[in-house]
């Protein structure tokens, strides 16, 4: 079974750094937001390592902990690893993409509730200009994009987990399987990662015998407007579940009548960015089901032809 109970683990702190671009969207406030995309950097993997600096920064002060778990979508997650080289930390780098800051959860729940540490940092990050640069082609080419394409959100994220009790409990957690429905368009992320998203969130309810009324939200992590609208058909036609209690970070982290940002926000940044500063501040919902997305491609495979494989974690939240 790829689902597990956790007894008692907890998010105590968190803190999050956003771009200039989503300061425009639709949250308006985050803990730190730089104004443009280079900060006091000289490159753009420099800002990137910049945004992790301030929130591991702000998390070490809040807490002493022992093991920092995380990663970002750089080749060899190098943004995480050239961060943390700065702090007397160990050090466990992850990498599922999209969805690696749910993994990463995921992995230090499991290691605390071992009592092999007591407390730790999970933490990644993205940044739009170093994966368009990465992943399809620097801004200065100027390429256009379809409409069904998301925009990657510059941010990094990072939160402390423990024992400690306080308001936020990771109640349990289910590790997805990987899924190629044979997709090959790279611009369409939300169809290649809705299938192993419905299927993540099917064997969650399956394995620990719940309805999908039991959650007060399901949260995918940035699937877009279209992606999300093949989730919740899929999830109809395939399980026989009406999705509707459901949002996606990716759908609504952006204005999407007033940014050009195609179908949405994509990026590991994408989901805690609307966790943490909208979903857990106005208090509405008391469990919630938070699913991360990940597209599991490389620009050489896709490059070669090959259908895209994806994968979705995803952990349950109870708040009190």
């Amino acid at each position: 079974m790829a689902s597990k109970i956790f007894k008692d683990i907890y998010i105590n702190d968190w803190y999050s750094v956003a771009g200039p671009r989503e300061k425009e969207g639709s949250i308006k406030k985050f803990d730190f937001v730089y104004d443009d995309f280079y900060g006091n950097e000289k490159t753009l993997e420099n800002m990137e390592i910049a945004m992790q600096k301030k929130v591991v920064d702000y998390l070490m002060n809040k807490r002493r902990v022992e093991l920092l778990v995380g990663g970002d979508l750089l080749n060899q997650i190098s943004a995480t690893s050239y961060n943390v080289k700065n702090y007397p930390i160990s050090y466990l780098g992850v990498y599922s993409a999209c969805a690696t800051f749910i993994e990463s959860a995921i992995v230090l729940a499991n290691m605390i509730e071992s009592k092999f540490v007591n407390s730790g940092i999970i933490i990644t990050s993205s940044h739009n200009l170093n994966s368009e640069k990465q992943y399809r082609f620097p801004i200065e080419y100027g390429a256009p994009k379809p409409m069904r394409s998301t925009f990657t959100s510059t941010g990094s994220v990072g939160a402390i987990l423990s024992t400690t009790q306080s308001n936020i409990k990771i109640e349990s957690a289910t590790i997805g399987k990987v899924i190629d429905m044979g997709q090959k368009d790279v611009f369409n992320m939300g169809a290649v990662m809705a299938p192993s998203a419905a299927e993540t969130i099917y064997n969650h309810m399956i394995e620990l015998k719940r309805d999908i009324s039991y959650y007060d939200l399901i949260l995918t992590g940035d699937l877009g407007v279209v992606g999300a609208n093949i989730l919740k058909d899929y999830m109809m036609i395939k399980y026989n579940i009406n999705l509707k209690k459901y949002l996606d970070a990716g759908s609504i982290l952006y204005d999407l009548k007033k940014q050009n940002v195609g179908s949405g926000a994509s990026g590991p940044a994408a989901l805690p960015l609307v966790l943490f500063n909208k979903i857990l501040k106005i208090k509405k919902y008391k469990k919630i089901l938070v699913v991360g997305t990940a597209s599991l491609h490389s620009p050489v495979m896709v490059n070669q032809k090959n259908s895209i494989p994806s994968v979705a974690h995803a952990i349950s939240l109870e708040v009190s």
